[in-house]
């Protein structure tokens, strides 16, 4: 039995359940006729604050049930001040609008707050930078962030600025583009070469049993194992043929797990230059190196990945938004140094 979004104003959505169905719940329905305007766990939120009305009575239950013919009534209260505060932490803008922000996180910069991490995020500097356009996720002023980038990695994001856009946002990157059009790719810089030209490394993932703060391939038994596909190809090659220093890896993902790029090129033999995780054992190599990319390569302290493009769909104009992004400085004459001395 569909429900139907009957109008809708700036704080109170008016809602009419179709008649002519069975019985179903009255969250259910009104993720229906509210889909891509409210996700289910704020409707939720709102049924059980009091701010759900059928047919005039509050309702607080969401398994409350609804047989058509009702006129459902929703409070949506303006969004609560942001916790955490914002901070003014500079970052690059490529593209803004209404519900999203589109920017370059560089490296160095967590996204969320966190454990040991309680401020000085990207977090912080959005909620400072968007003030008063954030009409709130869940019912508080703060960015919907909808994938992640580890702190040393840099790159491409987009944000989410409302309930609407972080719903869509959130089903694009949770399909992974596997029906749509979402596509991430990444540039690695990668010590030797894999052996194919390109591939694909389709590996399960779960926490590593000797380090917990690593991610490592496990058996699909594993209790957290969970899938993790991975496609690259080989942009270029730094050295000599038969045995290259280095490569840069172009790696596109099918689904995104925590490190997932960073193990699963390790897991091919071939480790992220500057990984001080799962390139920890190749650091002798770049006594090997010729100078100057010796210098540089002792001076690089992060990993070497940089998140390079992105293109989704707009959740509201459903415009195809596409976005490339070349590597930071320090990643760039890196590359430029293995370029020069091959």
């Amino acid at each position: 039995m569909p429900a139907r979004m009957a109008c809708a104003m700036d704080d109170i959505i008016t809602v009419g359940i179709a008649s002519g169905g069975a019985p179903q719940r009255l969250d259910q329905a009104l993720a229906a006729a509210l889909a891509g305007t409210l996700s289910r766990s704020r409707i939720q939120a709102l049924i059980e604050g009091g701010d759900v009305s059928v047919d005039g009575e509050v309702v607080r239950q969401c398994r409350h049930a609804v047989r058509g013919g009702e006129t459902v009534r929703i409070r949506v209260p303006e969004a609560a001040p942001a916790v955490p505060k914002g901070e003014a932490i500079p970052f690059d803008i490529l593209h803004e609008d209404d519900d999203l922000i589109v920017l370059m996180k560089p490296a160095g910069l967590t996204v969320h707050p966190g454990a040991g991490v309680p401020d000085g995020t990207l977090v912080n500097a959005l909620i400072a930078h968007c003030g008063d356009s954030l009409s709130g996720i869940g019912g508080v002023k703060r960015p919907g962030i909808v994938h992640r980038l580890d702190k040393e990695t840099s790159g491409v994001m987009v944000v989410a600025k409302n309930d609407m856009a972080h719903h869509a946002l959130s089903a694009q990157f949770a399909d992974h583009g596997r029906t749509g059009l979402l596509e991430r790719r990444y540039l690695a810089l990668v010590w030797g070469a894999p052996a194919r030209s390109s591939g694909t490394v389709d590996a399960p993932l779960g926490r590593s049993s000797t380090d917990r703060t690593k991610r490592a391939v496990v058996a699909l038994s594993h209790p957290d194992a969970r899938e993790a596909v991975t496609h690259y190809v080989i942009r270029e090659r730094f050295g000599p043929p038969a045995k290259p220093w280095a490569s840069l890896v172009e790696c596109r993902l099918e689904t995104g797990r925590t490190h997932q790029i960073r193990v699963h090129m390790a897991h091919l033999g071939h480790p992220l230059i500057g990984d001080p995780l799962y390139g920890k054992g190749f650091q002798t190599r770049i006594a090997t190196l010729p100078e100057p990319v010796k210098a540089l390569a002792l001076a690089f302290k992060r990993q070497s990945l940089h998140a390079a493009h992105l293109t989704f769909a707009h959740p509201r104009s459903k415009k195809v938004m596409v976005f490339d992004t070349p590597p930071p400085a320090d990643m760039a004459s890196l590359i430029a140094a293995f370029a020069e001395a091959t």
